[in-house]
């Protein structure tokens, strides 16, 4: 396999007719020839036709330096490209979801509405749950500096963890409003972006 690679690169080319090859040498000399000139192996050359235009140009076989460079700078064209495709997919999914920047504020105020809707549910499970808390309060009182009775300790440790966990409710949905905000502060900036710049114009075709 690496000899046939070898022979594929150092070898003449085809001879078509009335062509000539011609590169630089080691001292910059151009040398041409009917057929690629010894001197040219492994060198960039130029094919040149019968009516002296060049018809190719072959580029000097790589090194491993080079390789390596070529090969990066390909996988950051992929990427890019890759990153362009998404960045278009993106728009045009925000595209066909609004339809103008009220559609942006209406959906924002339903999400913020859901949102706060489960923040008031859990504000109203604390606030019954310490209801509930209280009542075992009260009988501890009775069992000061004295153990208290299993079902009196099991009510408070109860409570006081339905309490973390609606806490803990409250705190998750707050930090979605943040998200919200933000998503839809994107939305509303791109969606101006696209359709003043005339770009929706060209996605929506």
């Amino acid at each position: 396999m690496l000899a046939a690679t070898l022979l594929s690169v150092f070898a003449p080319p085809a001879q078509a007719a009335g062509a000539m090859f011609c590169c630089h040498d080691a001292n910059g000399k151009q040398i041409c020839g009917d057929t690629l000139p010894r001197e040219c192996y492994g060198r960039a050359y130029r094919e040149i036709g019968s009516s002296g235009r060049t018809i190719r140009e072959v580029e000097a076989p790589l090194n491993a330096e080079q390789r390596a460079q070529r090969a990066a700078e390909e996988e950051k064209r992929k990427r890019e490209e890759a990153a362009r495709k998404e960045q278009q997919r993106k728009d045009q999914a925000l595209l066909n979801t609004y339809s103008n920047e009220q559609d942006i504020e209406a959906m924002r105020r339903r999400a913020n509405d859901d949102v706060q809707k489960s923040i008031r549910s859990a504000e109203a499970k604390i606030a019954e749950i310490r209801k509930q808390r209280k009542k075992y309060e009260n009988e501890a009182e009775f069992y000061k500096k004295k153990q208290l009775p299993v079902d009196i300790q099991k009510g408070l440790d109860n409570a006081d963890f339905e309490i973390k966990a609606q806490e803990s409710i409250i705190e998750s949905k707050k930090k979605d409003l943040n998200v919200i905000r933000e998503k839809y502060d994107e939305d509303r900036r791109r969606f101006i972006e696209l359709t003043r710049s005339g770009a929706a114009n060209a996605l929506r075709r």
